[in-house]
């Protein structure tokens, strides 16, 4: 690891916290983390450690010579930190071949698609940074904003832009694909390319719309703005809402998280070479407050998250900040490499059809954009103890799908609260719940 990249690994109460340390040095660092977002269904990691492929988890830190392997039935996001997506879908194979930190500030990534079909969605938003896919002797670097697809089988190898343009660089020389048209490679015969003035639909093209959808939709909710990355922002826009707390400042807190809960309940303690162990989250919205800024417990509120802490590296476990009483403030284990799972057997029932959803959940189980507002939902919840979420309808040409993003609507369903659904092995000690409504800006109610 280069100078620049040197980790200091400081002790504290809360675990380890990773604080990276520029020098003059004048190579790169290699020190840089991008996000697992989502897994549906059967995905496995290598990371680089020797143990070959494992189960992987969303909220995963990715670090530069990781693979990431889908399975028949897998699916899988990766978000970078301009909020720039790569997304396989089944029997799909992909390496994070450089995910480097230049001395200039810029970032190079480089993905390359070794089986498969994989969509990738470029923001462009930070012309400095180097963003390369690479599929068999040829690669694209995007200049500019682009939405496109990568297929690579035996002997063919396709490439269709959606949106922008690209140009592709290799053995074939240089190839100029623009919007709505498409490229195929003969790998048998010098990938010699072929241009078509149109793009042949695939069975998971509706599903990468949808993401991107729901990407662009959430991604300027929120009433807080002032992130440095935009790598979950869009999560934190959809699962939870912002409040302007006196003597806090601007906190974020998720639905449905009930009495008893805390933002420790659900995840695991996994092993990173260089780094020990990292704490990584089972919600759908748990990247950036499990890797930035601190916990909050709130009199009157429960918990919260206060975003911060961006500019000294990534945390391996935030702080926890004013606990409850009683409360077993998380830490790593002492040695050890093995994954340690925390966490609870039931939380939502998941249909088609239906979601069901119950309080001391904080949205685990609720599939991303399936219903157009979770605060309503969340009040619906937290007055009736559960509420039955009928999500919009799956892309009708996709082979497999997670409830499809809409404006849906949701049906309550009267029962007792359950407040915290099942026994974490850590818990608040007494929180109290707060009240979350439809808007993103309006603070919970005290009590």
């Amino acid at each position: 690891m280069s100078n620049r990249g040197l980790g200091t690994w400081l002790a504290s109460g809360v675990g380890l916290v990773c604080v990276f340390v520029a020098t003059a040095a004048m190579a790169d660092s290699h020190v840089r983390i991008v996000r697992l977002s989502e897994v549906q269904g059967a995905v496995d990691i290598d990371r680089n450690t020797g143990q070959g492929y494992e189960k992987a988890s969303p909220n995963m830190p990715l670090v530069e010579g990781m693979k990431l392997a889908a399975k028949a039935d897998g699916r899988a996001d990766v978000e970078f930190e301009d909020g720039s997506t790569v997304r396989i879908t089944p029997n799909t194979k992909i390496e994070f071949t450089a995910l480097s930190l230049q001395d200039s500030g810029s970032k190079v990534s480089t993905v390359t698609l070794t089986q498969g079909l994989a969509y990738v969605d470029y923001t462009g938003k930070e012309k400095e940074n180097v963003f390369t896919v690479a599929f068999k002797d040829e690669s694209v670097r995007p200049q500019e904003a682009v939405h496109f697809r990568v297929r690579l089988d035996e002997a063919v190898a396709e490439l269709a832009v959606f949106r922008g343009e690209l140009k592709v660089e290799g053995l074939s020389g240089s190839v100029e694909v623009s919007k709505n048209k498409s490229a195929t490679f003969d790998l048998s015969n010098g990938n010699k390319s072929t241009l078509a003035k149109n793009i042949k639909d695939e069975p998971f093209d509706a599903w990468d719309k949808q993401q991107s959808k729901y990407q662009q939709e959430y991604a300027s909710k929120g009433s807080y703005n002032n992130y440095p990355y935009r790598y979950g922002v869009s999560d934190l826009n959809y699962y939870g809402n912002y409040t302007n707390v006196p003597g806090y400042g601007y906190m974020w807190q998720p639905y449905f998280a009930g009495v008893g809960w805390d933002p420790f309940m659900d995840g695991s303690w996994m092993f990173y070479p260089g780094a020990g162990y990292t704490w990584v989250s089972s919600y759908p919205w748990g990247w950036m407050p499990y890797r930035y800024g601190a916990w909050n417990f709130v009199p009157g509120y429960g918990w919260m998250w206060a975003p911060g802490g961006f500019g000294g590296g990534w945390a391996t476990v935030v702080p926890v900040t004013n606990p409850p009483v009683r409360y077993k403030t998380p830490a790593p284990p002492v040695r050890g490499t093995a994954t340690v799972a925390v966490g609870r057997p039931v939380v939502a029932t998941t249909s088609p059809n239906r979601v069901v959803v119950r309080g001391g959940t904080a949205g685990l189980g609720v599939p991303r954009g399936s219903v157009s507002n979770l605060g309503k939902v969340s009040h619906e919840v937290e007055t009736r103890g559960s509420a039955t979420v009928r999500p919009a309808p799956m892309p009708s040409n996709s082979r497999m799908g997670s409830p499809g993003f809409g404006n849906s609507g949701s049906r309550a369903t009267t029962g007792a609260s359950h407040g915290n659904a099942g026994g974490g092995r850590m818990s608040t000690g007494g929180g109290r719940p707060s009240s979350s409504s439809g808007g993103h800006t309006s603070a919970p109610s005290r009590h």
